[in-house]
């Protein structure tokens, strides 16, 4: 599995991250990796989690590791 990253001064695993993306849990996880981009709301470095909330949905996820910003792939 992947390693921790400190996200908004506290230390997270990609399942943890995945559920803070998702607000809710999830049911599997790949790995966190650095996002190449900045977050709009304070320019802070990203992470990128792809994730399945379920057993049908294969979702990519964002979030800044400074800010409440975060997002999702979904239409």
């Amino acid at each position: 599995m992947s390693e921790n990253r400190v996200v908004q001064g506290r230390m997270v695993t990609a399942t943890k991250l995945a559920e803070l993306i998702e607000d809710d849990s999830v049911m599997e996880v790949d790995s966190i990796e650095e996002a190449d981009r900045a977050c709009p709301d304070c320019g802070g470095d990203v992470l990128e989690v792809t994730y399945m909330p379920s057993v049908t949905e294969l979702v990519t996820g964002w979030k800044c590791q400074d800010c409440d910003w975060k997002e999702a792939d979904r239409d």
